[in-house]
Parts: C-alpha cells; sequence; structure tokens
C-alpha cells in the first residue's frame, strides 16, 4: 500500500529555482499559453493518489520498489516507472488497468523508490534489468509499457535479447539519433554546468522544474510531489550519469529499431517540452510494425494527462 510515511515539501527554496530554470527555458511561454487554454488549475487532480499495492523485492543485487495486482487469467501487463516521478505516477490509472491486467509496475534501479547505482544509469542496463525482472516473477507473454526513462529500457530489451514479449507500448523518450531534445535536455546532458546547477538545487527543485514543464492539464498533489522528490534526494549526482552518458546510450539502441517486429504503439504529447514529437515520428517510419499516436494538447506526462477524446489505453 501507499507509504504513510512524513511528506518531504516543496520549499521556497526548491520553487525559486525551479522559476530561474523556467526564465531559461524557451518552451515555457507556449506552455504557459497551453495550461491557459487547458483552463488548468494548481488545486491537485486527485487530492490524494488513488491507492496502489507497493512491495519491495530483491532482485539481482538490488532492492526495488514494485506493485503487483494478481489477475493470472489475464494478460500480463508490464509498467516501467518515468522520471522525474515514480511508479506512483500510474496510480489514478491504476484500478482500471488492474481490471483488465495481470499487472506490475516497477521503479527502475536508480529511479523511483527502488536502489541502484552509477552502473544503472545506462539505457543497455535498464533494458538488462527489465530481463532480469521479467525472470525473476515468471512473466512471459508480456505486454510492456514505457515512459521517459521506461522507453529505451524496452527498446533495448527487446531489440538485444530473446523474448515472449506480445506488444510494446512507449513514447516521450529517447530512442532515435540524432535526439531532437528540447532546452532541459540539451542543459542536462550537453552541460556540465547544468548538471552542476541542478546537482547544487538538489531533488525538489527537480521535482518542482518537472512539475511547472511537463504537464499541461494534470496537477499532483503533496503526496505524489513527496514521493518524487524523496525518490531523488541524495542521488542527483548518480541520476545525472543517465545525461551525462545519453548519446553513448544513445548510440546502443538507434540500431535496434528496424530488427524490432513486435506491435508498437508509440505515443507522445504534441506540447512536449523535453523531446520534442518528431522523435515518435522518426521511430515510426523505422520500425516496421508500429504506429505513431499523439496526445493533443499534452505534454512530456502525456499518458496522464491525456483528454478523453484522445485514443483510450487498450
Amino acid at each position: 500500500m501507499i507509504s504513510k510515511e512524513p511528506l518531504s515539501r516543496i520549499t521556497l527554496f526548491d520553487k525559486m529555482n525551479a522559476a530561474t530554470l523556467s526564465l531559461v527555458t524557451p518552451e515555457m511561454p507556449r506552455l504557459n499559453k497551453v495550461r491557459n487554454e487547458n483552463g488548468y488549475s494548481q488545486t491537485p487532480t486527485f487530492p490524494v493518489p488513488p491507492d496502489m499495492p507497493m512491495q519491495y523485492a530483491d532482485i539481482g543485487d538490488v532492492r526495488i520498489r514494485f506493485a503487483h495486482s494478481p489477475a493470472p487469467d489475464k494478460p500480463t501487463l508490464v509498467i516501467l516507472s518515468p522520471f522525474p516521478q515514480s511508479i506512483l505516477a500510474y496510480a489514478p490509472l491504476w484500478a482500471a488497468f488492474a481490471e483488465r491486467y495481470n499487472l506490475y509496475a516497477f521503479d527502475m534501479p536508480g529511479f523511483g523508490r527502488s536502489e541502484g547505482g552509477v552502473k544503472f544509469m545506462t539505457f543497455k542496463a535498464q533494458g538488462d534489468y527489465l530481463k532480469l525482472f521479467l525472470e525473476h516473477f515468471g512473466i512471459v507473454g508480456a505486454h510492456l509499457l514505457g515512459p521517459d526513462v521506461g522507453m529505451p529500457a524496452i527498446l533495448y530489451y527487446v531489440g538485444s535479447h530473446e523474448n515472449t514479449v506480445k506488444t510494446i507500448i512507449f513514447g516521450d523518450g529517447p530512442a532515435v539519433a540524432p535526439s531532437s531534445n528540447a532546452s532541459v535536455i540539451r542543459k542536462m546532458v550537453y552541460s556540465p554546468f547544468w548538471r552542476m546547477i541542478f546537482r547544487v538545487a538538489g531533488a525538489g527543485a527537480l521535482t518542482e522544474a518537472g512539475r511547472r514543464t511537463c504537464y499541461v492539464n494534470y496537477t499532483p498533489n503533496e503526496l505524489e510531489l513527496s514521493d518524487y522528490k524523496k525518490s531523488y534526494s541524495g542521488r542527483m549526482s548518480q541520476t545525472l550519469e543517465w545525461f551525462k552518458g545519453y548519446p553513448a546510450s544513445l548510440s546502443t539502441v538507434d540500431p535496434l529499431l528496424e530488427r524490432i517486429d513486435k506491435p508498437a504503439l508509440i505515443f507522445w504529447g504534441d506540447e512536449d517540452a523535453i523531446l520534442y514529437p518528431d522523435n515518435g515520428e522518426r521511430i515510426q517510419q523505422r520500425m516496421k510494425n508500429s504506429e505513431f499516436h499523439i496526445f493533443k494538447s499534452c505534454g512530456h506526462f502525456c499518458y496522464r494527462t491525456a483528454r478523453t477524446n484522445s485514443r483510450p489505453w487498450s
């Protein structure tokens, strides 16, 4: 179940640092315009997150947090965590998914509330760990869903390992070279100065910056923000290694795109201010059995903010 531990709140210092980043983020005026058009509210979409059956397990040499709603007679869906969030981001979707699937989600090593050091901060390491996760639980014939950092992990796993995966669903993440990166990603990937700024500003500023840059419909509540802040407190340096190694990691996934023949649904928010939608278009052109769907009036966290007139998850 969702922990009742004390909250780690977003402080004035966190907000000031995030506001400073916003001033040097050229995508912000467009995002603010879209929020106004969407009638965006600062009131949390859910006062508290719907409950999730959170658990911990030792898999490989790390302790990870995962959630599982068993339904052995139904298809299996495995969901990977996003950044700078955690699997708690799926709480509003959990009950609906659990009605239809034997459902798993896990915080990838070094992300969310799972343990894991620098050695996991590559696309390859996360894809290899996905293999361990599936083997640990004896999962075969799964459907895989992964936005953001979960996306290249899925693509590396499916493109590099023998597997029984039935379909893959992914978006809003890196996989194709050259990657069309918005300004925040360019700072985190290519600027040692900006990586230092993110380290000094800390997990609270990262969480608040994500709130400002990635949502245009959904508003997270205090418990969600607390979980995300705790997810990266004390380990910003190691997490930023994922971004420092981004170009090298990209070179391990991009060559796999043509060989992946699993049925694939690629999704993107049309207002994504982290990774631009043309990434998804170019991936779809290279993957032989894929389709591309744009969620209208949605940002980077489009899997949370898609409106009811967009294509439903299926």
